[in-house]
């Protein structure tokens, strides 16, 4: 079961905070606490009242009825005890010793216990929940935990992403189930929203993938999403390619229409059978081959992108894409972005370079700008030393 921590609402709207977790919630761990203490007390009144013959009141000579072995066990097991009412035989005191007496100690320890561990179970979710939003930094916000966003998560996660770092936008039910059943933090409510967004930490997120299944949700999600951070790239999925538009205007970096997109690999397939099976391949991760991108390797710097042994289709150089037949990417140059189509799994015969830990071009300049500074930290530390004497005098 899911622990869910209910946040102040911001306007009209309310959005929960939903933590992976297999422990029961703390409040239904305290009805069934509660419970265990009601069976005692009325399996402590019914012995009592069996044995009623064996105790004496003070103020009734009559003997106990029903009511007066409820308030005796009422005052005995919450160790209050006015002494009104006292076990006068051996049977009696023989089941006050070895039977009420122990269902005192386990009746105080329930609700102790119980009050005790809701409080510091509230306490410990509220600080996970503070601690997970501290950490909440370029992350992935993914809006929509249906089939196009839990592709859309799969693939991340395949391609090194971290479950932590990435967050679901969803409005409940299924979705919500799923996600939290995959491991992934969950903020529950209307992704158009302000307030629902701000609870996953939009405003320092790196990436959102929007992929609902109403395109006027994706629309008003996109342009809420831009109103909170302008930096982050956006992806969006509409099904009507005339909404491809309005989706730009709203903010999206980039946008896949669906329903083309199943329809061109339905056409592919039914031309040729062998090409749907590759574009098949292309976008199912870890069967036969894939599409990936990686930095250019020390060693693949100044070569020809067809030398390549995994197959280059397109070159990022200063963030802008360039394919393998533009004449300005003759040459790999260091710091370029490789976008490949290598095989989905390692094999003798079809190498993956850039997942071995090979060194790469960037590898050089981050450790040539390391050098600088710390050169730079020496020198500093050398004139202050040297200044240190002077200041003295």
């Amino acid at each position: 079961m899911p622990e869910n921590v209910r946040l102040a609402p911001q306007g009209e709207q309310t959005a929960a905070v939903a933590l992976p977790t297999r422990r029961l919630t703390p409040w239904r761990r305290l009805v069934v606490r509660l419970g265990s203490a009601v069976a005692i007390l009325v399996g402590s009144v019914l012995i009592v009242y069996a044995d009623r013959g064996g105790y004496v009141d003070a103020n009734n000579d009559d003997g106990l009825g029903l009511l007066d072995c409820l308030y005796y066990v009422t005052v005995t097991l919450s160790t209050t005890g006015y002494g009104d009412v006292t076990p006068a035989t051996d049977s009696a005191r023989f089941i006050n010793a070895f039977v009420i007496t122990p269902a005192r100690v386990a009746f105080l320890v329930l609700l102790i216990g119980t009050t005790l561990e809701v409080l510091a179970s509230e306490g410990r979710m509220q600080f996970r929940i503070a601690r997970w939003r501290n950490r909440m930094k370029d992350h992935v916000v993914v809006i929509g935990y249906g089939i196009k966003g839990r592709s859309a998560v799969d693939t991340l996660i395949s391609n090194g992403r971290s479950k932590e770092s990435i967050v679901v936008v969803d409005s409940g039910g299924e979705g919500r189930r799923d996600a939290l059943a995959a491991g992934y933090a969950v903020i529950v409510g209307d992704a158009t929203r302000r307030s629902v967004l701000s609870q996953a930490g939009l405003e320092r997120a790196r990436q959102v993938i929007i992929a609902t299944a109403r395109d006027d949700t994706n629309i008003l999600a996109t342009l809420m999403v831009r109103q909170l951070n302008t930096n982050a790239y956006v992806v969006a999925t509409v099904r009507d390619r005339d909404n491809v538009p309005l989706i730009r205007q709203s903010g999206a970096d980039s946008v896949i229409v669906s329903a083309d997109s199943a329809g061109r690999m339905l056409g592919s397939s039914a031309v040729s059978a062998h090409l749907g099976r590759v574009l098949e391949d292309l976008i199912v991760y870890g069967e036969g081959i894939e599409v990936a991108e990686r930095e250019t390797l020390m060693k693949e710097v100044g070569l020809d992108p067809s030398s390549i042994p995994d197959q280059v289709v397109a070159v990022i150089r200063e963030d802008r894409l360039h394919y393998y037949f533009d004449p300005t990417v003759s040459k790999i140059a260091r710091g370029d972005r490789l976008i490949v189509i290598r095989s989905a799994v390692e094999r003798p015969w079809a190498p993956r370079p850039g997942t071995h830990g090979e060194l790469t071009s960037m590898d050089s300049v981050r450790a040539a700008i390391a050098h600088a500074t710390a050169e730079r930290a020496k020198r500093d530390a050398a004139a202050s030393q040297k200044r240190a004497p002077e200041d003295g005098d």
